[in-house]
């Protein structure tokens, strides 16, 4: 059995696309000869025959695109392989990148920071500040991410301890949206700001308590046991390079909005990214950070899609300073964080627009006693049915490398959601540091 299982993985390993060493694109692959067939056992899709979408002719056209690409010799980043490579453009906008617009009333006013930002800051180089990539999974919240990832890293700062992992869940259900911003709530869109004012209310707990179930629900209250809150919050000043630049070298961590719904975000797979994703504003992230690799200046965004995608999950996109970041118009401002009934065009600047929606919670505050700070690699964090499923199901695959890991999760998503396990837990166990 064991030299059968070894013979699995090592064809698995043979047919796998050759790693381009390029030391100016890390983890760049040869795809030239990858095969849908492989595709399907490398990310443990499944074929089903009553679907009418032919998914193989949709891979198909999304290879191309990534050869395509990728052959550029005058690119900055390179497009990959990943679980989207078998969807249309329309599906990858409706099931990861919607779910945020603009709320156009500020809740404090705008601070302008005087002094001067250093030339790059990385907040994941500062221990306990940024917790590990989270996984949205198919439900429009990552502007509850967005806003959770920002508490936590502010709760950090602020009490000098490492961030606890806290509950986008507890978001998706409970914070009220009345006037429609970014859509109608929940699993189908809000803002940072409609969650960063709820939380000042009602305070934000732990993921372990209100854990992620990638649906809207019911308000659970009796889950909420705060262990963070906030005040308030300030959204700063729209298409200001230095009032972003200054905050998150000053502040910290910065919940942003970009366009992501082009197909150079569904195929990105690191560098500084320079695509043409356009300014129709419809997902929500986090600000981490902003440097230059070899005279390419960049923005350090966090991601939820899982550390799957992109850099780790993370993606660093072109910046161009003060005075040269490009501007473009958002002219479909209700797929993003417009409030209902507000149609009119918005300029956005900044590639992808990120300089157009930026905020950040003030006053945030421990409650209670300190909460468990986030999983590090050891011990499981996952509920023990979970933990028993995933390493029923795919422990063989574990071994054969994160991707394929995935792709057996994925494969048996069914079996797993049972156990109680969901996308975000076996993002995470098929990391090599977790056992």
């Amino acid at each position: 059995m064991k030299f059968a299982l070894l013979a699995v993985i090592l064809a698995i390993a043979s047919a796998a696309p050759l790693i381009i060493n390029d030391p100016a694109f890390r983890g760049e692959r040869d795809w030239t000869n990858y095969k849908y067939a492989q595709y399907v056992t490398d990310f443990g899709k499944s074929i089903d025959a009553s679907e009418n979408t032919d998914r193989s002719l949709i891979f198909e056209s999304n290879l191309a695109i990534i050869n395509k690409h990728n052959a550029d010799p005058a690119k900055t980043w390179f497009a990959t392989v990943n679980e989207f490579t078998d969807w249309t453009n329309e599906e990858f906008r409706q099931q990861r990148a919607h779910g945020t617009r603009s709320h156009r009333t500020l809740s404090e006013a705008p601070v302008q920071h005087c002094s001067v930002a250093p030339a790059s800051v990385d907040w994941r180089k500062s221990p306990g500040v940024v917790t590990k990539v989270k996984n949205q999974g198919g439900c429009g919240s990552c502007w509850a991410f967005s806003a959770t990832e920002t508490m936590e890293s502010a709760l950090a700062l602020a009490t000098n301890r490492t961030a606890p992992v806290l509950s986008p869940q507890q978001i998706v259900d409970c914070a009220p949206n009345p006037k429609k911003c970014g859509g109608t709530g929940g699993c189908q869109g809000a803002t940072q700001e409609v969650a960063f004012d709820y939380l000042s209310n009602a305070g934000l707990t732990t993921e372990a308590n209100y854990r992620y179930t990638e649906t809207t629900g019911t308000c659970q209250k009796d889950r909420i046991k705060p262990v963070a809150s906030n005040s308030g919050f300030v959204k700063l000043p729209a298409n200001n390079y230095t009032a972003l630049i200054n905050a998150v070298a000053h502040i910290g961590p910065i919940a942003i909005s970009v366009a992501a719904g082009d197909s150079s975000w569904q195929s990105y797979g690191g560098g500084v990214y320079s695509g043409n994703c356009g300014y129709d504003q419809d997902h929500a992230v986090q600000l981490v950070g902003y440097g230059s690799d070899k005279g390419k200046d960049y923005y350090i965004v966090r991601n939820s899609w899982g550390s799957g995608w992109g850099e780790a999950g993370y993606i660093r996109i072109a910046r161009y300073g003060e005075g040269k970041e490009p501007c473009g118009m958002d002219t479909k401002p209700q797929d993003g964080s417009a409030c209902a009934g507000d149609t009119k065009p918005v300029k956005l600047c900044g590639l992808c627009g990120i300089l157009s929606d930026s905020s950040y919670p003030t006053g945030v505050k421990q409650v209670g006693p300190p909460p468990a700070p986030g999983p590090a690699p050891g011990p499981s964090p996952f509920p023990a049915t979970c933990k028993a499923a995933m390493e029923a199901s795919c422990s063989d695959a574990k071994g054969a490398g994160p991707s394929i890991c995935r792709g057996c999760c994925s494969a048996h998503e069914s079996g797993l959601r049972s156990a109680g396990c969901l996308p975000g837990d076996w993002d995470s166990w098929c990391e090599p540091t977790i056992v």
